[in-house]
């Protein structure tokens, strides 16, 4: 506990006082001792006594006082140093979820995980990512057929019948907003001409996406597997799906505006049967900025939940697995809200620049400094204000274009590659993080340098994470030390001494 000069001088008048006090007791009661012991002899000195004795009364009751004093005094400074704001920022504690993820959607940065890595069944999670491949590779007024093995899907489904038709476009709000297994499978087998088909172009999107714990069986995340083992992700790998989805695709505008409808009619289609369909994604409704989502639940699996949400210049998602079984469907929300509202209340953008001092490299057969005849040759160095870059998700991933529309305001955070500012220094961190600079040049250079010339790096981390990285260049050109500049040198010095 750090006090002022203030209260080390209080204390310190606090320790004498004592000190007399305990004398001054020890004198008294020595003296009362003896008086009392030869009251019967010295009668005559009863009064002097007493008055002795009400000396010895009024002086407890000053010191008493006093000591009273400092007692309050340093109750209330400990009071008051005690009341300072606790200003201490706590990750999310007591979560429900067995992994879980908070991810700054535009970097692709993971702010808090919670067995992030471990791979678990994802459920109906699985069903974003069967609704953006279709969104890229299919025609959205398409007339797609159901197949027996569709009809034959278990609940939750549309209800379809072997060789009914549907347009693309209604299964795809069956798929994402009452999670229809048997859509999933009409459009899985409509875009990859077979379910294992379509699992192949699932697990090769899931690796353009920066998945390596990724593995897609079904496309509606039944419990299965196949040669290469069960149907799973991880926390972190269903983050970075959901990030695609939203941030990446060329059909992120119309991923969002499927999954924000809240509710959709359609038919067969020859118009036969009529379906609605309601968003079951409560999240949307729970927090002010809430953009996409997905529920799910498997028995392996349990409650399952990735979900996005922007706020101003930030946007999260959440991913949850394993977040309790029945009867704990509330789980997820819970989880979700708390981690949402970590992201929201203790990170935002930062300059991660500082300044740098870069200094001098050796140039190994340069013209000496101060252009003097003999003598070592070194170049001035800065950083590169123009080339910079940051560790992760550096551009768009490959296969990705512009999309017309602006849903939320999301492209231009896109195209800032996630900077509000459009600067490209201010990334998203914690406010009590603690950037760290690291410059690396190189040992020695081969004149001649180039002003401008890239010399080495200069670092901006967080802990071990490199945040962002910067060019250190030559501030200035060092011509090579030859024999026609030696020359000229020697008769420019000869001539300076006639």
């Amino acid at each position: 506990m750090k006090m002022d000069g203030k209260c080390g001088k209080l204390l310190e008048v606090c320790g004498k006082l004592l000190k007399v006090c305990r004398k001054t007791f020890a004198a008294c009661g020595k003296h009362v001792d003896k008086r009392e012991s030869s009251v019967d002899k010295e009668k005559k000195s009863v009064d002097k006594t007493g008055k002795n004795v009400n000396n010895f009364r009024n002086m407890v009751r000053t010191y008493g006082l006093c000591l009273v004093f400092c007692a309050g005094t340093w109750s209330g400074m400990g009071a008051e140093v005690h009341a300072e704001p606790d200003n201490e920022i706590r990750e999310p504690e007591g979560l429900y979820a067995q992994s879980a993820v908070l991810m700054d959607a535009d970097s692709g940065r993971i702010l808090f995980a919670k067995n992030g890595r471990e791979e678990r069944a994802m459920a109906s999670t699985t069903k974003i990512m069967t609704c953006i491949l279709a969104l890229e590779n299919g025609n959205l007024d398409d007339t797609v057929t159901a197949s027996a093995k569709a009809a034959s899907q278990p609940e939750v489904h549309l209800g379809v019948r072997e060789g009914e038709q549907f347009r693309l476009r209604d299964l795809l709000y069956s798929l994402m907003l009452e999670s229809h297994n048997d859509a999933a499978v009409i459009i899985a087998e409509h875009i990859g001409t077979s379910v294992e088909g379509f699992a192949d172009m699932m697990n090769e999107k899931a690796r353009q996406a920066g998945c390596t714990q990724t593995h897609f069986v079904t496309p509606n995340g039944l419990d299965a597997a196949d040669e290469e083992g069960a149907h799973r992700t991880t926390a972190e790998d269903l983050a970075r799906i959901m990030k695609y989805c939203i941030m990446d695709s060329p059909q992120r505008n119309a991923f969002l505006e499927i999954t924000r409808t809240e509710s959709y009619t359609f038919t067969s289609a020859d118009g036969g049967r009529s379906f609605s369909c309601v968003n079951h994604n409560a999240f949307l409704k729970m927090m002010e900025g809430a953009l996409s989502g997905k529920t799910g639940f498997t028995g392996e699996a349990g409650y399952c939940y990735v979900g996005a949400l922007k706020r101003d210049d930030r946007t999260y998602v959440v991913s949850l697995l394993a977040c309790g079984w029945p009867n704990n469907k509330g789980y997820k929300w819970s989880d979700t809200k708390k981690l949402m509202s970590y992201g929201i209340d203790s990170f935002h953008y930062q300059d991660v620049c500082r300044e740098v001092d870069t200094g001098t490299v050796p140039v190994l057969g340069g013209i000496p400094d101060g252009n003097r005849f003999n003598g070592a040759a070194s170049v001035h160095t800065c950083v590169d204000p123009g080339r910079q870059e940051t560790e992760e998700n550096i551009g768009n991933p490959e296969g990705t274009e512009e999309n017309e529309g602006n849903p939320e305001g999301m492209e231009e955070n896109k195209e800032n590659g996630g900077n509000p500012e459009g600067a490209g220094k201010k990334i998203l961190l914690r406010d009590d993080a603690e950037i760290s600079v690291k410059a690396e040049t190189a040992e020695s250079l081969e004149a001649p340098v180039l002003k401008g010339d890239t010399v080495g790096t200069v670092s901006y981390m967080l802990g071990e994470e490199v945040l962002y990285t910067q060019d250190i260049i030559a501030d200035e050109t060092v011509e090579v030390r030859d024999y026609r500049w030696c020359l000229e040198k020697m008769a420019e010095i000869f001539f300076l001494r006639i």
